[in-house]
């Protein structure tokens, strides 16, 4: 039998966002964000310089040239572009990305641009509160609405919020300009409300505007197993799966929230701040396709469930150990079927195009000076995972755009950690010391060009 061809003009490449990658905190009139403020603890790493990709993206796009990706999706900082969050827009930072974009382009490797991956302007957090503030839903509506002019006749490829459905965590008070409240259940479900506005304001725009853009909704999505094949377990399990995936996804390509959410917030009465013409606004939404992160899963035991929890809260308390997967240092399992079932399921229910945006596995990793890190755990990670996905298409009939990986040149972690490495390529720096920051390809850097050569056929 012989063997499928991916397609020609499938995507390969890289995600990061822009406080973990650019540095540069002061530069050229940009603003203070919520990140800018935050000291280096014992174990963390301030944000003020990250990987300098804001002075070194040129020698950047130049490795991921040479490994042959096609894809870079970027962020846009919102403090960089626009003075406090809300003020003047700053033409200095707003040309950074123009030369950003420009020599991506120039290396054949297509731009996708995220617009917010949790760093609020600080003075919409003290002033407003982020997003709990409709006042900030404006405000980024403006800034959103202003990149798309600046951008879109060279970016075709646009999402709002990075990981969306975190909005719908506990997470939320950490990434939402959240900086002062009592972090009810009503505040989550406001912001998770007001920024699902936000999106849909832009996707509006985006399509009546400029149709040559394509706009996707993304998300978390790690897919939950129950623990048991106990009907609370499975029950438990399909409950966050609709909460936590299917409200997202059906308000991305319906225009409305899953009507078990709908009525969760009546049954409760939660006050999530719905006005009378939000329905109208939400049911604007058209994704040109449904994007998302997929690192790991999860396991919920229904036994562990605090009575009368919010479904969207169960993993709180109620998150086991897998005992069938491993895991990294970091306890997030790894699971390639995960992948593909997800990928297959969500395929199935919306028949729109998916695109997994992020994709990585994080690796304590020291650089002596002079070897090559031999990554070989990073290596079958994405080979399983790659191959997953071509299963998914070619056995499942998914539709698939593309495939990119998280910080594929080293970044820190979201939560400061420069020792959970993702990368093909080593940083050398650390926490606390930003050394030279070289660039060092690792052994998986050679494997992924050879992949990338033959588009994704030879693994």
């Amino acid at each position: 039998m012989t063997q499928p061809k991916m397609p020609e003009n499938f995507f390969w490449g890289n995600s990061v966002s822009s406080m973990q990658t650019e540095g540069a905190w002061q530069e050229e009139g940009k603003s203070l964000s919520v990140y800018d403020v935050r000291e280096a603890t014992e174990h963390t790493m301030d944000w003020h310089v990250a990987i300098d990709e804001y002075h070194r993206y040129e020698e950047d796009l130049d490795l991921m040239a040479d490994m042959g990706m096609n894809m870079y999706r970027i962020q846009i900082s919102w403090s960089r572009v626009v003075s406090e969050g809300d003020g003047e827009f700053n033409e200095a930072g707003i040309a950074y990305y123009n030369r950003l974009i420009d020599a991506m382009l120039a290396r054949g490797i297509e731009p996708m641009i995220c617009l917010y991956h949790f760093d609020m302007p600080l003075s919409l957090a003290k002033r407003e509160n982020g997003f709990m503030s409709r006042q900030t839903v404006d405000a980024f509506v403006r800034y959103g609405a202003e990149m798309m002019k600046r951008f879109a006749d060279r970016v075709k490829y646009w999402i709002t919020f990075n990981e969306h459905n975190l909005y719908f965590t506990d997470e939320v008070f950490e990434i939402s300009g959240y900086d002062h409240g009592e972090r009810t259940l009503d505040d989550m479900y406001r912001i998770f409300h007001h920024t699902m506005l936000a999106h849909a304001r832009l996707d509006d725009i985006a399509h009546t505007q400029y149709p040559g853009i394509k706009f996707g909704g993304m998300l978390a999505h790690a897919a939950t197993y129950p623990a048991t094949s106990k009907p609370d377990d499975v029950y438990a399990a399909r409950k966050l799966n609709e909460f936590l995936n299917n409200n997202l996804y059906d308000a991305f390509t319906q225009g409305r929230y899953s009507r078990e959410v709908i009525q969760f917030v009546q049954n409760r009465q939660i006050d999530w701040d719905f006005q009378p013409n939000d329905a109208a606004v939400l049911a604007k939404m058209h994704a040109d396709f449904l994007s998302f992160s997929y690192y790991r899963t999860d396991t919920v035991n229904a036994d562990k469930i605090p009575v009368g929890e919010a479904p969207n809260r169960y993993l709180n308390t109620a998150n086991d150990k897998n005992r069938f997967l491993t895991a990294n240092e970091w306890q997030w399992t790894i699971d390639p079927l995960g992948f593909r079932t997800l990928m297959s399921d969500v395929y199935s229910r919306y028949h729109v195009p998916v695109f997994p945006i992020e994709n990585g596995i994080g690796l304590r990793e020291h650089w002596d000076g002079e070897h090559e890190i031999a990554d070989d755990l990073r290596i079958q990670y994405h080979r399983d995972h790659i191959q997953a996905m071509k299963d998914a298409m070619f056995e499942d009939g998914v539709e698939v755009l593309g495939y990119l990986g998280w910080g594929l040149i080293d970044i820190p972690s979201s939560h400061a950690d420069m020792e959970k490495r993702y990368g093909f390529v080593y940083v050398n720096r650390s926490n606390h010391d930003l050394k030279d920051m070289q660039r060092v390809p690792k052994k998986s850097y050679h494997w992924f060009k050879r992949v990338m050569a033959s588009n994704g056929n030879e693994l």
